[in-house]
């Protein structure tokens, strides 16, 4: 009876141990294993078999991109500003085995090293340089990050310069200097819509007065097309008057009467004067012949 109880015990432990020398590693993960205390294996994600008492579990390293929210760094520019600048950094972990011996504490290691690689960059920055080139700084930095991290197995990925705060007076001097540029545009602006508004107002007036002149100038050469063309007319109603005169060979009766008719109009005035000749007789008689006629 005894002996039972004893191999049901035996059999129960060796149970147990079996179980737990079973592990599973996670998808995403890694697992540094030690064979007597020395590096012995990496295990990838999946089911592996543990030496009981010779190997053990050294580290589980997740191999997810990471991040890393430092704390404000307070920095000096090169115009001696100082001011605090918020940053974070994307890591992931390529090698396990040079993290897990490589570096005792990563995220501390990464901290501080950020911190001083920020500060040698703004440090050779003057204020305003430093507001407009973040771009610039991220890309240094993450370049000196991923050079001194490639040994302890990190890969950073990148690195964001969140905020730079500048000190409270230096704000209130920016906020007075966007203010005064802002409304130096606004005036740009209005004396440029001023200036066109005058431009165009010219443009139109001009354009207005040329219309007005090529109006009347047409108008006059109008008038004296029609002038020219009443005189023509005029001109050649009496130069075909005198070709039908002279194609009828008028007597010297005919035009001693013309000539009568002539002089009755003159006549007409008040202050006209008729100097009469010496053959008035002659044309008298020809102008009662020429009402018994009628």
């Amino acid at each position: 009876m005894l002996t039972l109880v004893l191999v049901i015990i035996l059999v129960v432990v060796v149970v147990t141990v079996l179980l737990s020398c079973l592990c599973i590693v996670p998808q995403g993960n890694a697992w540094v294993v030690e064979r007597l205390g020395k590096y012995h294996d990496t295990w990838q994600p999946g089911m592996h078999i543990k030496t009981p008492v010779i190997e053990r579990v050294a580290r589980k390293i997740s191999l997810k991109e990471q991040v890393a929210d430092f704390e404000p760094q307070s920095v000096i520019t090169k115009d001696n500003v100082t001011m605090n600048v918020d940053s974070v950094v994307y890591f992931q972990v390529i090698d396990p085995k040079a993290l897990t011996y490589g570096v005792e504490r990563p995220i501390a290691a990464i901290e501080n090293l950020c911190a001083t690689t920020l500060r040698n960059i703004i440090g050779s920055m003057t204020l305003d340089e430093t507001l407009t080139s973040r771009e610039k700084i991220n890309n240094e930095t993450i370049k000196v990050l991923d050079e001194a991290t490639n040994k302890w197995g990190i890969d950073i990925t990148r690195v964001e310069v969140q905020n730079i705060t500048p000190p409270k007076s230096i704000q209130e001097a920016m906020e007075k200097q966007m203010k005064a540029e802002r409304e130096k545009r606004a005036v740009i602006l209005t004396a440029e819509g001023e200036k066109q508004s005058a431009i165009t107002r010219a443009e139109g007036e001009k354009e207005s007065a040329i219309l007005r002149a090529d109006a009347l100038r047409e108008e006059k050469v109008r008038i004296a097309q029609g002038e020219a063309e009443a005189i023509r007319a005029v001109a050649e109603a009496q130069a075909k008057a005198i070709e039908m005169v002279n194609n009828a060979s008028p007597s010297k009766e005919y035009l001693s009467i013309r000539s009568m008719e002539a002089a009755e109009k003159m006549a007409d005035g008040q202050s006209t004067k008729i100097i009469v000749p010496s053959n008035l007789q002659d044309l008298a008689s020809l102008a009662t012949v020429f009402k018994e006629s009628k």
